[in-house]
């Protein structure tokens, strides 16, 4: 019985892949075709007048009728059974709810990593590609904020504000998902290498896109609905005025999702986006609990009553010393202060400046970036 049960998974699962593989037959008319035809496998025996009743052009009716692409669909369900991959089908109990909902959701996902990572309350959080100091650390600080609630992180594992999500979900120990521009077997970029395999182990990686796809720059628009789409809300951290995040936001209010956005200097040009987005009403967000105070009734609430429970007494922060006290003073949270002025400003020395930036830096308060350089830790509010 067993044998029989995974036998029909398989059929239904390359079934389904042999259906995306097919040019001309896109998001849209695979949602269609699946809605008037649950059990896949009906499509390829339907004739070609019923095929082109359902907009179907000539070719991709051809490529139906005689299965085209049906060994290579086989080739990818093998490869990633080989190679511990999820396929995830619409319809399907495992497939997330919340995308289902959507208008075009995509028919199939690849997936890498624990399918866990979907059962949490899931918050997207996005952003430029070319972050200030600032927004990296608002998006890490916001991320580990909301992964201790036990909402989960959801990115595109882009370089700049996505990865800080990514890293920030996993120092508060939750769990973040990374929706790719690529093949569920391609590291993009190459810099996040050991990100990925993180996510993989804590997360989970997703992509709509065929094993060995290259991450071309029509992909990400594509993505960036499924990202919005997996999520309750969406939070715009940096974005410059032509940023794909801002994407990201409207097909989130499309897909009547919430939308937040974290305020931004005027003068910076990453802020056009999120201080744009809050002028035509999306929330202001100072904290993790501007957040939930937008997330459903019965979830905002358990999250509150949580927070607000008694518990065990929490140690204080250490105090700092009046010398460090002196170097944070000489830092700023939304800047880089070279080592060099900061020894000029503290009058120590530097062996002893170098002592106290490292113990300030283990204890969370300070951060070192390439280049010799320090910024102060911005936290939101608790």
């Amino acid at each position: 019985m067993n044998d029989s049960m995974d036998s029909l998974r398989e059929t239904h699962v390359r079934n389904a892949i042999e259906l995306t593989l097919i040019p001309g037959i896109g998001t849209h008319t695979q949602r269609n075709l699946w809605t008037a035809f649950p059990e896949i496998s009906d499509v390829f025996t339907l004739s070609l007048g019923e095929l082109e009743r359902h907009s179907i052009s000539p070719d991709a009716c051809g490529a139906v009728t005689r299965r085209t692409y049906n060994e290579m669909a086989k080739e990818i369900l093998d490869w990633g059974t080989r190679e511990g991959c999820h396929f995830l089908v619409l319809g399907d109990d495992n497939y997330p709810p919340l995308l289902s909902e959507i208008h075009d959701p995509p028919l199939v996902l690849y997936a890498r990593g624990n399918l866990q990572a979907l059962e949490a309350p899931p918050i997207a959080i996005v952003g430029t590609r070319r972050p200030t100091y600032y927004g990296l650390q608002m998006a890490e600080g916001l991320a580990s904020d909301v992964a201790q609630r036990n909402l989960a992180v959801i990115s595109g594992l882009a370089r700049g504000i996505d990865s800080a999500a990514h890293r920030g979900c996993l120092e508060g120990r939750g769990r973040t998902i990374a929706v790719l521009g690529c093949g569920i077997d391609v590291v993009y970029p190459r810099e996040n290498k050991q990100l990925t395999r993180q996510i993989m182990e804590n997360g989970l990686l997703l992509s709509e896109f065929i094993p060995g796809t290259s991450p071309s720059p029509q992909n990400f628009p594509v993505r960036n609905r499924i990202i919005s789409g997996l999520a309750l809300g969406t939070l715009i951290v940096e974005a410059s005025e032509y940023s794909g995040s801002l994407i990201t936001a409207r097909l989130a209010l499309e897909q009547n999702r919430e939308v937040y956005a974290i305020p931004g200097n005027l003068t910076s040009p990453q802020s056009f986006g999120p201080n744009f987005l809050i002028k035509q009403g999306a929330k202001l967000i100072q904290s993790w609990r501007d957040i939930v105070e937008e997330l459903p009734p019965n979830l905002r609430q358990r999250i509150l009553a949580e927070e607000d429970a008694p518990s065990p007494s929490k140690p204080e922060l250490e105090l700092l010393s009046e010398d460090e006290m002196k170097i944070m003073g000489l830092l700023e949270t939304d800047r880089a202060t070279q080592f060099d002025k900061i020894y000029r400003g503290s009058g120590m020395s530097i062996p002893v400046l170098s002592d106290l930036l490292l113990k300030l830096e283990m204890c969370g308060r300070v951060r070192q970036v390439p280049g010799n350089l320090y910024v102060k830790v911005a936290r939101p509010e608790k």
